[in-house]
């Protein structure tokens, strides 16, 4: 599974890295957390506002820092 934050490396996006980070961590996942900060790449996922979380190049939300529970049941709901 690859996690990627979307974001030019701002508090909320390094928020949003370490809480999908702990999440990953306590859903015992075999994960690679990758940060996409070049502009151009974040709009090619069509990502207008930042933070925002993807499991492999699906985006699961945007512009917002979900709370650590959300984020663990957005994870749960990308293995699926």
């Amino acid at each position: 599974m690859r996690i990627q934050i979307l974001g030019t490396g701002c508090p909320k996006c390094k928020k949003l890295a370490s809480l999908a980070e702990e999440a990953a961590k306590e859903l015992a996942l075999d994960y690679e957390l990758e940060k996409i900060t070049d502009i151009n790449d974040i709009v090619s996922f069509g990502v207008m506002s930042t933070p925002a979380l993807a499991v492999d190049g699906k985006i699961l939300v945007s512009g917002k820092v979900p709370s650590a529970q959300e984020v663990k049941q957005l994870l749960e709901g990308a293995m699926k």
